[in-house]
């Protein structure tokens, strides 16, 4: 594994531009908006917008492209942004020239001497396995089992993270962070053009000219998250530094507090709100909890839960139905966890050895129907697992069954994500159902003719012909499988693992 700080300029260029980089979440394998990114990245050929708008794209809404995750089948949501390619392009050109990535580079370096341990660096991958495999790998060796090691040390742990993180991030903060306070005010009578300020005029550009949020789901913004948040580790360290009675370790917006008693642990708990308010962010009431037991207290329960259900209790529940209905159980008790997320990824992998059609097919598919109602972050594995249940349905009762699954699904609100897996298996020739959705990246795999991004503010004919989103579909949708493979929805069981 390999920091992205230890990678050189063109190094990180690259990285930045990759598709996954992009958008680091799962989408089935025929979009890829990689296409795109490398046909901006030869019209700006190395440079930014600047020289290619005809207004000023912060003063227009809808620049970056917005859909949703439901989280509860219900009403809590996950807000995904895709940047606009032209910005995104030109804010890694600016970040990624040598100048400024040395300057970057070296400044996350010295937030990492504090006494706060960051744990999430962002990494890349050196071997065969996925960068996100990367990632999740060191969630497991510098965060729960670095947890349970300080046990030896302390008594109390406690656990607190950041409410709506992206969402609250003040992005002049951006230059605090790498410019430094002092020089980012006097840039603001001077216009200088420093590395903080160019980012942060770059993110206000996609956004309507807001100055609180970032965009989420991609590793460039990961990356300016964690720089922010290694600023505070900073503003933290300079609080705490005379005192050795602790140990802090941050996961992205997660803080993990080690102590021997709950009044130290509150005291320094109080210092990380303080600093945490500085940048916008505050922390979140609801998932700050002590424990006194630091082994116990390092692991989720959900993942505690998850392990004891690890073989899906098949000693005691030996068919298919009491399986689901085993995870059905836990999602109501850990919806959309981790755990839950890792566990039907682990069954799909079991259920498509299942070569016979059952007595309780229906059954089966309406069991693993609800859990994705309940938990919607799960039906990436789920749809996999529809698809090969329905697949041994007898060939007049298939269209039905999916159209079960469609109409119960579209209880589920305001879901984009969910939109784009539920057409991912009913598109397949051996299905054939036209799913209407109106979420446009359905309709673009639909072959319709609309945009993503609001281009109005770009001049240049050629850059604009560049942005077509029709690119991102990369594959035939209709050729795909109708069965969907583990290896489809690989990315997802390895992501899990970091919730």
């Amino acid at each position: 594994m390999t920091r992205i700080i230890d990678l050189n300029a063109n190094e990180a260029k690259k990285h930045f531009l990759k598709g996954s980089s992009y958008f680091n979440g799962d989408f089935p394998n025929y979009i890829s908006f990689e296409p795109i990114l490398k046909e901006v990245d030869t019209v700006l050929s190395g440079g930014n917008f600047n020289g290619h708008k005809n207004s000023d794209p912060k003063l227009l809404p809808g620049v970056n492209y917005s859909f949703v995750a439901n989280k509860d089948g219900r009403f809590a949501w996950r807000p995904y942004e895709l940047m606009h390619p032209a910005i995104y392009v030109s804010l890694v050109n600016s970040l990624c020239s040598d100048e400024h990535w040395e300057l970057v580079t070296s400044k996350v370096a010295s937030f990492e001497r504090g006494i706060v341990t960051c744990c999430s660096a962002p990494l890349i991958s050196t071997d065969i396995q996925s960068d996100q495999a990367a990632q999740v790998r060191s969630w497991w060796q510098s965060v729960e089992q670095r947890s349970i090691e300080l046990s030896l040390e302390f008594s109390h742990i406690l656990h607190t993270d950041v409410t709506d993180c992206y969402g609250s991030l003040y992005t002049h903060s951006i230059e605090w962070a790498l410019d430094g306070y002092e020089n980012s005010k006097k840039n603001k009578r001077k216009k200088n053009n420093l590395i903080g300020s160019t980012i942060d005029s770059y993110i206000q550009s996609g956004r309507y000219g807001q100055t609180n949020g970032i965009s989420q789901g991609s590793v460039l913004m990961d990356f300016i998250a964690e720089i922010i948040l290694g600023y505070v580790d900073e503003l933290i360290t300079y609080e705490l530094l005379s005192a050795n009675d602790f140990r802090i370790l941050r996961y992205r917006d997660d803080y993990r507090i080690f102590t021997n008693s709950d009044v130290r642990a509150e005291e320094i708990l109080k210092v990380i709100s303080d600093k945490l308010r500085i940048v916008g962010m505050r922390l979140g009431v609801s998932k700050t909890f002590i424990s006194t037991n630091v082994v116990e207290g390092s692991i989720k329960p959900d993942k505690l839960a998850g392990i004891e259900l690890q073989d899906l209790g098949t000693s005691n529940a030996q068919t298919l139905q009491k399986q689901l209905l085993r995870l059905h159980s836990f999602g109501r008790r850990f919806p959309n966890s981790g755990a839950l997320r890792r566990l039907i990824g682990e069954l799909h992998s079991k259920v498509v050895t299942q070569t016979e059609h059952p007595e309780d097919l229906e059954v089966q598919v309406a069991i693993a129907t609800d859990i994705a109602v309940v938990s919607p972050l799960t039906f990436p594995a789920v749809a996999g697992i529809l698809s090969h249940l329905i697949s041994l349905a007898p060939g007049n009762q298939k269209s039905g069954l999916w159209n079960k699954v469609h109409v119960r699904m579209q209880k589920v609100p305001y879901n984009g994500y969910l939109e784009v897996w539920l057409q991912r298996v009913t598109k397949p020739e051996a299905v054939a159902i036209e799913y209407e959705s109106k979420e446009r990246l359905c309709q673009i795999v639909n072959g319709g003719q609309v945009e993503l991004w609001e281009n109005s503010w770009i001049s240049n004919k050629q850059l604009i012909a560049a942005l077509d989103p029709s690119k991102i579909v990369v594959n035939d949708a209709t050729k795909s499988p109708e069965v969907m493979a583990p290896s489809e929805v690989e990315l997802f069981k390895k992501n899990a693992w970091q919730y």
